[in-house]
């Protein structure tokens, strides 16, 4: 496919100063053509862990064929379900114990790539996924992962993290180990072509709280935010694009690109409370993640936004893409921002409020509760707990549009 697509808009240095790992990004239209070349220099027995979704869509031959092209053997898994948990992982990994792989090849979304990841785990460490609960805790060597990612959205292909859910209280567990960060990435624009329209949206909205939540945390740093500037301008600009015209493959490739720079932010520094709100929400109802974090970032942008040094950092994101005026106070430039992320939720086509997906009075407290208890919440740049989230669940009940001056964000 000829494309007028320019790579060069954007930086991408990516992992230039990780240490001890480094990831290799690849990117552009029909770089998923190099996928032999490179998977060849990392061994000759890859799995390759994808979904049914992307079988039927036919990503999953091409790439099997590529690989096979280049003298690989090639055990092919596409069971990898949405929300993977100990469970499901525990499957793709006795699947590859009978394969005896050398190489994992990650193709999908989030969850086939956190499959993938926590396969990995148990692969070359042994035990369960909720050993690995945390950072660090893989003490031998793990395979060589090449991640291929079909949505513009978690930025998993640049984070050593595997978000695995406890099969009974759905709880998810972060395990996260530098030896599990990919070592080759291969963005192609051309394969986020065949996703669903809402899949685009609810991706899409990830990828921006992932921009936007990395850049206040309280582990924020000078590396981190680099980053999350960049995801921010990318999706920003190209997010509405995509949406009204799912065929613009420029702006899908920035967009990819956007994602990808969100992740690199998120494995520097982290998120915070509407990652924490939205969970339980994914839990109870079922929500896609990506609408659930929309549906919370708003008003978590507004209780932030008090603190005058977040206010500050929403203020220059909004001026750099220049929503306001240079001169414009940063509480009317967060405000601005924050205006922004609804005006994408309505472009998305997003409930308006969590009674629109189900949710009553009666359970705002449990929501709240159990919010302050995902670990996310811990990076958040002001304070939350059980009673800060009772007033924002509360106040969604009704509307996610918020503005920056709300009486129960102070």
């Amino acid at each position: 496919m000829e494309s007028t697509f320019s790579a060069q808009r954007e930086p991408l240095p990516f992992f230039a100063e990780k240490d001890p790992s480094t990831l290799e990004v690849i990117y552009g239209p029909g770089s998923i053509s190099q996928v032999g070349e490179k998977a060849r220099k990392m061994g000759d027995r890859a799995l390759l862990v994808t979904d049914v979704g992307l079988s039927k869509a036919g990503h999953a031959a091409s790439v099997h064929a590529l690989l096979k092209t280049a003298g690989l053997e090639v055990a092919f898994y596409d069971r990898s379900i949405e929300n993977p948990t100990e469970r499901s992982v525990r499957k793709c990994f006795e699947f590859a114990k009978r394969s005896r792989i050398n190489l994992i090849v990650g193709l999908g979304g989030g969850s086939s790539m956190d499959t993938a990841k926590g396969c990995n785990f148990l692969y070359t460490n042994g035990g369960r996924m909720s050993d690995y609960w945390g950072v660090g805790r893989a003490e031998k060597t793990m395979l060589p992962l090449l991640a291929i990612p079909t949505t513009a959205g978690t930025g998993s292909e640049c984070q050593s993290f595997a978000l695995i859910s406890d099969d009974q209280t759905h709880c998810k567990m972060a395990c996260g180990d530098p030896k599990a960060l990919p070592a080759v990435t291969i963005l192609d624009p051309v394969l986020t072509l065949s996703q669903p329209a809402q899949v685009t949206a609810s991706t899409g909205i990830d990828a921006l709280a992932h921009a936007l939540e990395s850049a206040v945390c309280i582990k924020r740093n000078e590396s981190s935010y680099r980053h999350s500037q960049i995801a921010f301008r990318l999706i920003e600009r190209n997010l509405a694009k995509v949406l009204k015209d799912p065929g613009d493959l420029n702006a899908r490739g920035e967009l990819l690109l956007g994602a990808s720079h969100a992740g690199a932010a998120i494995e520097r520094s982290m998120l915070g409370a509407a990652h924490s709100m939205a969970n339980p929400l994914t839990a109870r109802k079922r929500i896609v993640h990506g609408m659930a974090v929309g549906m919370a970032l708003p008003a978590v942008m507004s209780y932030n936004a008090i603190d005058p040094a977040v206010c500050e950092i929403y203020a220059d994101l909004a001026r750099s893409v220049e929503l306001v005026e240079q001169g414009d106070s940063d509480s009317c430039a967060a405000a601005r921002l924050i205006r922004r992320v609804c005006e994408f939720l309505d472009l998305a086509g997003f409930p308006g409020s969590l009674a629109e997906v189900g949710f009553a009075k009666s359970e705002v407290m449990d929501l709240a509760v159990e919010a302050s208890e995902q670990w996310t919440a811990g990076f958040n740049p002001r304070s939350v707990g059980p009673e800060v989230f009772e007033k924002i669940f509360a106040q969604l009940l009704d509307s996610t549009t918020c503005v920056l001056e709300q009486p129960w964000a102070k």
